[in-house]
């Protein structure tokens, strides 16, 4: 990935942006820099900064979250309404009646809702918010799951010698993925039994402390204090003083140590579930491309709870929550309106929906694409580098999210991505964003992040997210997943006051404003592991809204 090389920041005073190719005022503002004299911010954030962490500016709040709020207040407030953006969200589904989402979501003015027909004759009918690929599915396999049930009936069994120089290497992959289903389907069994054998000890003995107490919400301390303890009530004491250390409460831990049961009980049900084919519903055929009739316009999904569209609302409020509507929260950009395009399940995605989605919202009008999932294995990645394509031929930029394995994409390929395996670059419109913690310093990245000098470009907020989920609700999450819509939103934003910027040069505004440190950080929760930040992404940033709005002024009126 080329940077495009500037000397912006090289100006201690205040720099005045002047030109052509706009019809507003230049900005004239002093860029951030020199942030490595900063000195680390050692108190806890409040309640009010954690959910507005990822608006905050790094020179002022000593917080590395994006100078969002400094952005509008010092530049954005000053100048005339952008032209509105539509923003592509392939996820899980949203839900388009969240009272923070609903006034923000893509309407196609072609369609005439609930008339059956496609009336705009975009091959989708009734697609008023989009399209749902996934039809009524929630779970699926993971793709190595997939792989094994399609390829064991040939190789199960069989030994390299027995095969045939043209099925080798099919064989090879299925060996492969073989070997993946079952360390992992074996640590995810591991796991689910760890939480049931700790939470059979937990609830007995909470619920003996209860009754000893008289109370439900006791504190460590209150435990600590317990005079002349039982042999029995001792081991109690220890364990449920342990348990504190995980949560506000012993009802909290044990909330979440049956959410990891189900969790980890969902993933041997769905993604290792070799005997379930989840597709079969569908009715399409996922390995023809061109077989493109079915799913529906049913863009949350399926569940009248809207729970399996949690993951996509939260992308999406966190783009484009409302702004200044004093409910809720303020997404990151405004003069957007949400297309929603559900193709992720709970499990792997198939690379034809992906493919698909990619194409409906380029061809209806999405400027933007958000793309917050990701798998290490693929059938068709053509369909999905083709479709890139295609969408860096029509002028529109993916924001996709790195991944949250911990691991150098360098050394491991995921999809999708914009490089071949020679590391070659095939399209100049996706932008790869790994993830940042509110912690400026030695563990500024996200534990959870994976990372890579040529296969991520720039690092954003991902942990400890507030935004919005279904049901008019809000919710911390954290992700890669988190990271990406945010940087989403800066797009947005850039593509809306700056229309005359392509993609690609978008896309470059924000892997050069950003804001670098030379700082050593933690990768992959691990200590042993470290490397400066300037290392571990293309452009060694973190994305700064604040500076990629003075670059784009002075980049457009040069055009």
């Amino acid at each position: 990935m080329n940077i495009f090389k500037t000397s912006l920041f090289a100006a201690a005073s205040a720099v005045v942006l002047a030109g052509c190719g706009s019809s507003t005022a230049p900005i004239i503002s002093t860029p951030i820099e020199n942030i490595d004299t900063l000195p680390l911010k050692t108190a806890p954030l409040s309640d009010e900064q954690y959910k507005r962490w990822g608006a905050a500016d790094l020179i002022t709040d000593t917080i590395p979250g994006m100078s969002v709020d400094k952005t509008y207040n010092e530049i954005l407030s000053k100048r005339k309404k952008g032209s509105t953006v539509i923003v592509g969200v392939i996820d899980s589904g949203v839900d388009v009646e969240h009272e923070d989402l609903k006034n923000v979501i893509w309407v196609n003015e072609d369609e005439i809702p609930g008339n059956g027909k496609d009336d705009d004759n975009n091959g989708y009918v009734d697609d008023i918010h989009g399209w749902n690929f996934l039809g009524d599915i929630v779970g699926e396999n993971l793709e190595y799951t997939r792989i094994m049930r399609k390829l064991e009936p040939k190789f199960k069994g069989k030994t390299e010698a027995s095969i045939s120089a043209a099925d080798r290497e099919s064989f090879a992959l299925y060996n492969k993925a073989k070997a993946e289903y079952e360390k992992e389907k074996q640590e995810v069994a591991a796991n689910k039994a760890r939480y049931e054998q700790i939470l059979q000890q937990v609830k007995p003995a909470h619920e003996a402390m209860v009754e000893k107490l008289g109370k439900d919400d006791y504190t460590a301390e209150e435990l600590a204090a317990i005079s002349n303890p039982t042999a029995s009530e001792k081991q109690q004491i220890a364990m449920l003083t342990q348990m504190l250390s995980y949560g506000d409460s012993v009802n909290a831990v044990i909330e979440q140590l049956e959410g990891g049961i189900d969790y980890f009980g969902g993933r041997l049900e769905n993604h290792f579930n070799l005997e379930k084919d989840f597709r079969s519903v569908l009715g399409d055929n996922p390995d023809d491309i061109t077989d493109t009739n079915y799913g529906n316009n049913q863009v949350s999904g399926p569940d009248p709870k809207k729970e399996d569209a949690k993951h996509g609302t939260h992308v999406s409020g966190i783009i484009a929550g409302e702004r200044n509507n004093e409910i809720g929260i303020d997404g990151v950009a405004e003069n957007v309106e949400i297309m929603v395009i559900r193709a992720v399940p709970d499990g792997d995605e198939y690379d034809k929906d992906i493919a698909l989605a990619i194409r409906y919202a380029v061809d209806n009008g999405a400027k933007v694409i958000n793309t917050s999932f990701g798998k290490y294995y693929t059938t068709h990645p053509e369909w999905v580098r083709d479709a890139i394509k295609y969408a860096a031929s029509k002028d529109v930029l993916i924001v996709n999210a790195a991944g949250n394995e911990g691991i150098d994409l360098d050394e491991t390929e995921v999809y999708p991505n914009d490089q071949t395996k020679t590391g070659a670059e095939y399209a100049d419109n996706v932008l790869t964003v790994g993830a940042l913690n509110y912690k400026y310093g030695g563990e500024l990245v996200a534990t959870f992040s994976n990372y890579g000098k040529s296969n991520v470009d720039v690092f954003a907020p991902g942990v400890k997210i507030w935004a919005t989920t279904p049901l008019n609700e809000y919710e911390y999450l954290q992700g890669t997943s988190m990271a990406a819509p945010a940087v989403a939103g800066v797009a947005a934003t850039l593509r809306s006051y700056y229309p005359n910027l392509s993609a690609s040069e978008i896309k470059q505004i924000i892997m050069d404003s950003g804001l670098s440190s030379n700082t050593n950080v933690i990768l992959g929760g691990d200590d042993s592991n470290t490397d400066n930040f300037t290392n571990i992404s293309t452009s060694g940033k973190m994305v700064n809204m604040y500076n990629a709005m003075i670059m784009a002024d002075k980049k457009s009126r040069l055009k």
